[in-house]
């Protein structure tokens, strides 16, 4: 399996990531780019994560045989939009988004009869800095890549892609749109959002810059998803609205059954919650695939 042209839109973390990996595995021999700023596209022409900077999606995507969207989820219908007149028929599309039934009813809304050659997927890494300048071909090893298959792709089509993201490292998964939007709204898009939102309430106090002086390893290690791309993560919670909200009742359902406690000085049922969380947590192991100790899930 090698590739003449991969045609990568949005040359940030992901998508260098993905390009200096197949680089380094010879799977490809020449690399166009596109981003949105002039000076990414060129920065990432100086890194050698592209051969080629285009000037809009349609350029990039001519003639390619592998397309990657690698822009933030709320882009894709523009991006989708952008690509369809010259997506080759015969090309394997594909993206990195974080959610997946927005993405597919965006494909589903413009690519028309391309719509076949899309594969979605979903990598699970990343790192709390973004940028072209972070990319690195390691990213994805012993990541998992889940893929959301179409009923409109052909087996050679899911099995290209599944043959593609292991050859780069990852441990392919397949789960259904849906099953998908419901597990990391769970297992990732809630816990940013918390981490998120614990900053901003330490922060929002009067004394928030004398506390945050004081923080040690437990909030480091807590806190470390809070310095996440806004933009992304703003699409992210957006696109997945439905499913966080749900989790967002969850949590709020566990949080006062601690608050209760607190307030009737509850210790044994205090003592039973936090046993209760601790057992779950010192039982669970990271599946194969997912371990990575200096990359955040996304």
């Amino acid at each position: 399996m090698k590739f003449q042209r991969l045609a990568l839109i949005g040359c940030g973390l992901m998508g260098g990531s993905f390009a200096l990996a197949l680089r380094q595995a010879g799977l490809v021999q020449h690399i166009t780019g596109f981003s949105a700023s002039e000076k990414t596209r060129q920065r990432a022409l100086e890194l050698g994560v592209i051969d080629q900077a285009c000037r809009s999606v349609a350029e990039a995507v001519q003639g390619a045989d592998l397309v990657l969207l690698a822009v933030p989820v709320g882009a894709m219908l523009s991006s989708f939009s952008a690509l369809r007149d010259t997506l080759s028929p015969k090309a394997l599309l594909m993206d990195v988004g974080s959610t997946k039934c927005d993405v597919i009813a965006a494909a589903q809304a413009t690519l028309g009869d391309r719509l076949n050659v899309f594969v979605p997927a979903h990598p699970i890494a990343g790192k709390e800095v973004a940028g072209i300048e972070h990319a690195e071909a390691a990213l994805y090893q012993d990541r998992r890549t889940i893929l959301t298959p179409l009923p409109h792709n052909s087996i050679r089509q899911i099995k290209m892609a599944s043959e593609v993201w292991t050859a780069i490292g990852s441990h392919v998964s397949h789960m259904t749109p849906e099953a998908h939007d419901v597990t990391f709204a769970a297992v990732s898009h809630l816990p940013h959002l918390l981490a998120f939102a614990a900053v901003n309430a330490l922060t929002a106090q009067a004394q928030g810059a004398a506390l945050l002086e004081m923080a040690g390893p437990g909030f480091r290690d807590f806190s470390r998803i809070a310095a996440s791309d806004p933009a992304v993560w703003r699409d992210i919670l957006s696109a997945n609205q439905a499913e966080v909200l749900t989790q967002m009742a969850h949590f709020r359902n566990a949080l006062d059954a601690f608050e209760n406690a607190l307030k009737q000085g509850d210790t044994a049922a205090l003592q039973q919650l936090i046993q209760q969380a601790s057992d779950v947590r010192s039982a669970w192991t990271l599946q194969a695939g997912n371990a990575c100790n200096k990359a955040s899930e996304d």
